[in-house]
């Protein structure tokens, strides 16, 4: 029987995101995602996170595996995979080693018990994780899989070219070491039975820079809600505005103080006391990239415009008077001291009902789109 360890390459210099593998990526450490996938996988003999730095130590220990404390100068810009794969397989016992890219997050454990699988069961030296590019592709400015003197194929009836997904790497110890001394390298087979696995999915994401990580943070977040919401097309006569100030002026409220927020603590009877009493006004307290929060007063038969938001829960606390809160057909009276959440994709419109001026206190995100149907009427 074969011992199969995985190793976890996940050195703290890097260059072009400092300190990546410990940057949080949906309040969850970079290099995490990975580890704790290559644990719940069933195919390893034994797990190893492999750093030069000591600080990732105890996020091995906090997931079960085992650190392997590489020498620094292995960590350093000019040392390659080829060099930090050698020394670990000199000093580890293993007939087969896979190594997992912590910037490649979103792997799945499902996945690695398969990569593993086909490595043991195809006798491979070496098994390369790819994606397929179903696109037309160009070397050298020539074409690959394509004619340039015929007419432009469908995508689905090109044949795909295969590029390294670099998230799941296999090697077995006697070729690898054999390669190495052969040629001084061994990252990519060189000679021995070399093989292919496809990646698809999220899990083909590298990140190497700003930019993929903040497209993982999206990703991330999309994976956590899951299938919960359901896919959504533009329907004739909707309407989107994301712009807070245009939405309530358009709603009304022509009074606005959108520049006194972000402050430690904001004293809200202070702001009430300060604006009239018999007029609509709105007050930002808070306006931040993940939340915002506004005091909206209306006078009764005053509101916003019949809408709903595709990607946002809103909620409101009801500081004064009272409210009819049309939602989906139904009208709730909404009175002071209560707190009313309308979730995501439910059409409603608020109305000030009752004597005298009514306050609400509405919390929600910067960006979030307020989608409008017709004239916003019910």
């Amino acid at each position: 029987m074969k011992k199969i360890v995985a190793m976890i390459p996940a050195r703290l210099g890097s260059k072009r995101i400092p300190k990546k593998n410990i940057r949080l990526l949906n309040n969850k450490p970079l290099v995490q995602y990975c580890l704790e996938a290559a644990v719940k996988a069933d195919c390893f003999d034994e797990i190893y996170l492999n750093s030069e730095s000591e600080e990732l130590s105890s996020i091995a220990e906090k997931c079960g595996i085992k650190f392997y404390k590489r020498p620094e100068h292995l960590s350093s810009d000019d040392s390659t995979n080829d060099h930090f794969a050698l020394d670990f397989l000199e000093n580890v016992d293993a007939d087969v080693l896979v190594q997992i890219l912590p910037t490649s997050p979103f792997i799945t454990s499902e996945e690695i018990n398969l990569f593993a699988k086909d490595m043991v069961d195809n006798d491979y030296d070496t098994l390369i994780s790819v994606c397929d590019n179903q696109i037309e592709c160009l070397y050298n400015n020539e074409p690959i899989n394509f004619d340039k003197t015929n007419i432009t194929p469908r995508s689905q009836d090109l044949e795909p070219v295969k590029s390294y997904a670099c998230s799941l790497m296999a090697w077995t110890k006697d070729s690898y070491v054999e390669n190495y001394k052969k040629y001084d390298a061994a990252y990519h087979g060189a000679n021995g039975k070399i093989g292919t696995f496809t990646l698809k999915g999220y899990s083909t994401v590298d990140i190497d820079n700003e930019e993929d990580f903040q497209l993982a943070e999206t990703i991330a977040r999309h994976i956590k809600l899951g299938n919960k919401y359901p896919v959504k097309y533009l329907d004739d006569g909707e309407v989107f505005d994301s712009d807070r100030l245009r939405i309530l002026i358009e709603d009304g409220v022509d009074n606005n103080t959108m520049y006194e927020y972000n402050k430690e603590i904001t004293k809200i009877n202070e702001i009430i006391s300060k604006n009239p009493d018999d007029k609509c006004w709105s007050h930002t307290v808070i306006n931040t990239k993940s939340n915002s929060a506004t005091l909206i007063a209306q006078m009764p038969g005053e509101g916003n415009r019949m809408h709903y938001h595709s990607d946002w829960d809103e909620w409101w606390y009801i500081v004064k008077g009272e409210w009819d809160w049309w939602v989906e057909g139904r009208t709730l009276k909404i009175k002071q001291g209560d707190v009313v959440l309308i979730e995501r994709d439910k059409k409603h419109k608020i109305t000030a009902s009752g004597e005298g001026q009514s306050i609400r206190f509405a919390v929600s995100r910067e960006d979030v789109e307020h989608i409008y149907i017709g004239d916003g009427q019910v």
